[in-house]
């Protein structure tokens, strides 16, 4: 099968989604393709922070000031993915005081809004900070939905004409005397939204102009067409928390180091992270002594995360970018600056350009970047608007509280639904009646639901990061099947199982790492009523399929007893 568009994007993550936005708006006909859902790589593995600068006001002022500005765009264009947390720089006994004072210098060089806390006035603010906490500086960071914001970009994309692929995997590029002209894409469940089981099929997307937004993953893609895109990967952990232990971020004043960060985000608390140069974004070492860092190193700032339940831990790879020459060894001196690479002035071959490095705070910048220049070799002259219409969801800030009114939105469940839908919540909310809780650990409505359901199909995973159902205190232990119950009658029995499976497995993955204490309890719990109350065959703690309880418990392990 065979099909044009003018742009086909590589990537669905959040500069992948912003230059599909960026592009279709200034009407140009684009394709974005994921081989996995959105935010399947980098953008859906970080802790969640929205950068003021702070953190990179000393070592690297360019990149603090994009993020102070992008901060204060996103703000307004993307309210409701935002949560306004502020954020803290603070100041143990052991750490330098001159580095304390260029961070402050840094922020104000590059204007971002620094107030200098003592100790004491920043115990106020977060209560559980260590007593030998010395002072602080704070700062505009704020705490973001990455899915939620992707989603956006790619719904307001499809508003704007953009076809919208995931689980559509590039295997090859189609090159034609020496230009790239496409892609060929392999289809994991048929086109369009996800149905367990569908036969896959093989499409060859011609394009005028190709743009590798695929992160970590960019490198692979350029070597499709014998191109060098000399990624360096950089894995990092982040480990979730039970509760939200902090309501601001709370950053160590240092130069730089693992275990520094803690984000609260939704209903948890996000550590982070590590900085290790791995060769392989997707097979790499998951080591235990890095969720343990984590604990250990930041309950110095915050000693009440020691005695803390830990639901799971994941890790995420950078996709970091250094021009030829430069010559770095650790990963960490790296810039986190983005590259535009045009493999027509580079290498000699049209067709298609690489977008490396950045970050998400910056990722609309990128975006408008990247779409300027393809705009550029197409002979298209519109202006990018992407910093000043705002995303589906917050179109009109007032609608959020006008629809929170009307419907009466004054419990917590409600006023969460409200937070996430922004804009969207009359015409989701007002779909479903009755409309029970579904998960209550994220208070998820049946409405919002079926409202990710209709977007995503089967895709489980999928609807769990458009409305966080199942991401709470038990991991879907209590609403995953309540989850797969809304593919009915749409889809089969069939459909639903194996959706179901691939949610049980998704979030069984991050929890082996926190297998201790109460965790393990709650995981245990989890299991008995996975495979008990439902009376499945397939356990979710193994990675090779079900077992087959008769046989086990006649004494036969059978096929996978063992």
């Amino acid at each position: 099968m065979e099909t044009r568009t003018q742009v086909l994007v590589i990537g669905g993550g959040s500069t992948g989604c912003g230059v599909t936005r960026d592009l279709a708006r200034r009407g140009v006909d684009v394709t974005l393709v994921e081989k996995g859902n959105l935010t399947n790589g980098t953008t859906g593995r970080m802790h969640g922070l929205l950068h003021s600068g702070g953190r990179y006001a000393v070592s690297d002022q360019a990149s603090a000031r994009e993020c102070i500005e992008e901060n204060r765009i996103l703000r307004d264009i993307a309210g409701h993915c935002v949560e306004e947390t502020g954020g803290l720089f603070v100041k143990r006994p052991e750490d330098d005081e001159s580095y304390f004072q260029e961070k402050l210098a840094g922020c104000r060089d590059c204007d971002i809004p620094a107030e200098v806390l003592t100790g004491a006035e920043a115990r106020e603010r977060e209560p559980y900070l260590a007593t030998d906490v010395e002072k602080a500086i704070a700062v505009p960071d704020a705490a973001v939905d990455p899915f939620r914001l992707c989603v956006a970009n790619a719904l307001d994309a499809e508003n704007h004409g953009a076809r919208v692929e995931t689980h559509a995997e590039v295997t090859d590029l189609l090159v034609d005397a020496g230009e790239i002209v496409g892609a060929e894409v392999t289809h994991e469940s048929g086109k369009g939204p996800r149905e367990h089981g569908t036969p896959g099929e093989v499409e060859e997307i011609r394009a005028d102009h190709v743009v590798n937004a695929a992160g970590a993953w960019a490198g692979r893609i350029g070597d499709l067409a014998d191109l060098d895109v000399a990624v360096r990967p950089s894995k990092g952990v982040m480990t979730v928390m039970n509760t939200r232990q902090v309501d601001t971020v709370i950053n160590r004043c240092r130069p730089k180091g693992d275990a520094d960060i803690v984000v609260p985000h939704e209903t948890a608390c996000i550590l982070g992270t590590t900085d290790e140069e791995v060769s392989d974004p997707e097979d790499y070492p998951e080591e235990e002594w890095e969720v343990d860092l984590m604990i250990e190193t930041l309950a110095e700032l915050v000693p009440i995360l020691e005695d803390a339940r830990t639901i799971r831990s994941f890790w995420g790879v950078r996709p970091l970018y250094e021009p030829p020459g430069t010559g770095t060894e650790d990963p960490t001196d790296i810039t986190r600056d983005y590259f535009t690479l045009d493999h027509d002035e580079r290498d000699g071959t049209p067709g298609m350009t690489s977008i490396v490095g950045g970050k998400l705070t910056t990722y609309r910048l990128m975006a408008e970047s990247i779409s300027d220049h393809v705009c550029e070799k197409l002979g298209v002259e519109a202006e990018c608007d992407t910093a000043d219409v705002p995303l589906p969801g917050s179109e009109r800030p007032g609608d959020l509280e006008a629809a929170m009114e009307r419907f009466g939105l004054r419990s917590p469940v409600a006023r969460r639904s409200a937070q996430r839908l922004g804009s969207r919540t009359e015409d989701v909310l007002a779909s479903c009646d009755p409309n029970p809780v579904v998960c209550s650990c994220e208070g998820v409505t049946r409405a919002e639901v079926r409202d990710a359901v209709e977007q995503a199909g089967t895709d489980l995973n999928a609807v769990r990061l458009r409305t966080r159902a199942s991401m709470g205190n038990c991991q879907g232990g209590r609403c995953a099947h309540r989850m797969a119950a809304e593919l009915h009658p749409e889809h089969d029995e069939r459909a639903a199982r194996a959706a179901l499976d691939e949610l049980w497995q998704e979030r069984w993955k991050g929890q082996r790492h926190a297998l201790w204490g109460e965790q393990l309890s709650q995981a245990m719990l989890n299991y008995a009523l996975h495979r008990t109350t439902m009376n499945e065959a397939g356990d979710p703690a193994r990675a090779d399929g079900g077992v087959d309880w008769d046989a086990f418990d006649a004494g036969d392990g059978g096929e996978h007893g063992d």
